[in-house]
């Protein structure tokens, strides 16, 4: 697979774990786009999540690596962009399906989830696999085009008490 583009982001959990991912990256021969932090002064993951989406839009970057605690939060956020399609991950396996048949621009992944080494697994997974295309086009279209969601007001209830 040819060089890319790499986008990299982080919030101050998963700091360490992005200095790690960003030597893999750029040992891997491909040219990271470091959006930060650059340290373990707090900051709110929300912020690194945009960035990295927005990265991706304006062509900055062809893939992005999220990094926080969990993963999850820094996901929400990159998704929040139409244009990023970003898969949490926590192996290799599901780093290479959410190229395959999602076409994933980005992964995010959890410091305090996974260790370095299956961190670094999924980052190459995620970098070597190509999308599959055929069957699994039609549907990756529709993520950039979600239908109309109802609003708030709109939606139906949910009237049914839990136990």
């Amino acid at each position: 697979m040819p060089a890319l583009r790499v986008a990299i982001a982080s919030d101050h959990a998963a700091v360490a774990l992005k200095r790690a991912v960003v030597r893999a990256v750029e040992a891997a021969g491909h040219e990271v786009v470091d959006l930060g932090t650059d340290d373990d002064a707090p900051v709110d993951y929300p912020d690194y999540g945009y960035a990295l989406a927005t990265a991706l839009a304006d062509g900055r970057a062809e893939r992005g690596v999220a990094l926080c605690g969990s993963g999850i939060g820094i996901a929400v956020a990159a998704n929040r962009n139409p244009a990023c399609r970003c898969a949490q991950v926590a192996e290799p396996l599901s780093a290479r399906m959410a190229r395959t048949h999602n076409d994933a621009n980005a992964i995010a992944l959890g410091s305090r989830m996974i260790g370095e080494a299956m961190a670094i697994a999924c980052v190459e997974a995620f970098l070597s696999t190509g999308f599959e295309g055929g069957r699994h086009a039609a549907r990756v279209a529709k993520l950039g085009a979600p239908p109309s969601a109802p609003s708030a007001e709109e939606a139906i209830p949910f009237t049914e008490e839990l136990s």
